[in-house]
């Protein structure tokens, strides 16, 4: 059968056709900038074979469901056209940001289903709507497939009550819901499931790292999350690209009563001009490396504050863990970037983690192990593919 998965942001759409059980992947696709006046759309359709054919086009993309159409067409296109007709598609999977603790397992979509994950549009407002409207396009376009939620809050319901509850009165747990959720949970599950199977260790300790535009840490024994670095809502823990990450609470205070702050703008402060952006003016990991090289003083800070972060988390992991088999690194900067790696992990042998810094620096695709010899804990690169994620726990629910 195939499986179609979808990814849904607030103005793009992710892709991705596999052939199932062979897990073979048969198209991916990017569409960007939908409701601007140039959309820009990606198309790479896969032979059985793997040989690989791609379209790029710049036009007007008025929507989602226009978007959609024109992934649907180039599925059944004559010449770069992967399957004849919409109803081979038999599962459609859909990323979903926040499940809250409503929805902890993949879910198949039905209207109280489509209805709950409206409720928790205020939890995650930039993602879940989006996440919601693709939902509904796609029953349009495949009204024959059964349709698949996969929370990416879902992977860290086994967190323990001491990792999710805030010190807050109990109120406020109870009656509203304030707790840590986690985020990512689709990355940090098949990074966290690939490193076990490298290790051949299923009940393995693992720390994955993953870092791009948002990042997040997660501590997992036997694959289950156990603590992560991201709180109620995405904005906590890592530095990000325009994310703030761990700030003094006080600091909203006084930029509310002394600076003289909205709420709204302390929002957009915290979520949208700090991290990266805030220190560098840069969110792209490469702009920020090109100022480093020109020896720009707040570049090296904004890496060392980066990478500082992750090493303040993986101490606090490993011993919340009382050690681990592996720390994962993966997302774009974390799989690409050499300097973050080594930043993060410099100076801690006394924990067992030593880089080999020659494989650090070599870049290929797949797993790698970048670990000096005889260093206690392996330091893996292991690229996402948080669709594949999706199209597994897609199958596992509709065959089960």
């Amino acid at each position: 059968m195939y499986i179609f998965v979808i990814n849904s942001g607030s103005s793009s759409l992710k892709y991705q056709l596999f052939a199932w059980p062979q897990e073979q992947p048969r198209c991916r696709g990017l569409i960007e900038r939908i409701g601007q006046t140039e959309g820009q759309l990606t198309h790479t359709a896969i032979g059985p074979d793997g040989q690989e054919r791609t379209l790029t086009r710049t036009e007007p993309i008025a929507d989602h469901r226009a978007g959609l159409q024109l992934a649907l067409a180039l599925l059944t296109d004559p010449e770069l056209g992967v399957i004849q007709s919409p109803e081979e598609v038999a599962v459609v999977g859909h990323r979903a940001v926040h499940g809250g603790e409503q929805f902890m397992a993949p879910t198949l979509v039905t209207t109280a289903v489509k209805a709950k994950i409206r409720e928790l549009f205020a939890l995650a407002p930039l993602h879940n709507p989006a996440n919601l409207l693709g939902m509904e396009v796609a029953e349009q376009l495949f009204p024959q497939a059964r349709q698949v939620a996969v929370f990416d809050t879902a992977f860290h319901s086994t967190l323990p009550p001491q990792a999710y509850r805030f010190a807050l009165p109990e109120r406020l747990y109870t009656e509203h819901g304030l707790r840590a959720y986690g985020f990512h949970g689709t990355s940090h599950k098949f990074v966290c499931d690939e490193a076990r199977r490298y290790l051949n260790k299923p009940e393995a300790r693992i720390i994955t790292v993953h870092l791009g535009n948002g990042c997040s840490m997660t501590a997992t024994v036997a694959g289950r999350s156990v603590d992560t670095s991201m709180g109620f809502g995405p904005m906590n823990g890592l530095v990000m690209g325009t994310r703030a990450g761990d700030t003094d609470q006080a600091v909203i205070f006084y930029l509310v009563e002394q600076l003289g702050y909205s709420l709204d703008a302390v929002k957009t402060l915290l979520n949208k001009e700090s991290g990266m952006l805030g220190l560098t003016g840069h969110t792209d990991m490469r702009d920020v490396t090109r100022q480093l090289e020109a020896g720009d003083d707040r570049a090296r800070l904004a890496y060392d504050l980066y990478a500082y972060r992750i090493k303040k988390y993986l101490g606090s992991f490993l011993a919340a863990l009382n050690g681990a088999e592996a720390v994962v690194f993966t997302g774009g900067v974390g799989e690409n970037d050499a300097r973050v790696r080594g930043l993060a992990c410099q100076n801690l042998d006394f924990l067992g983690i030593q880089l080999d810094e020659e494989q650090n620096q070599r870049r290929s695709p797949g797993l790698r192990d970048l670990s000096a010899p005889g260093a206690r804990v392996p330091v893996l690169v292991i690229p996402t593919n948080e669709e594949l994620e999706i199209a597994r726990q897609c199958a596992a629910l509709v065959s089960g």
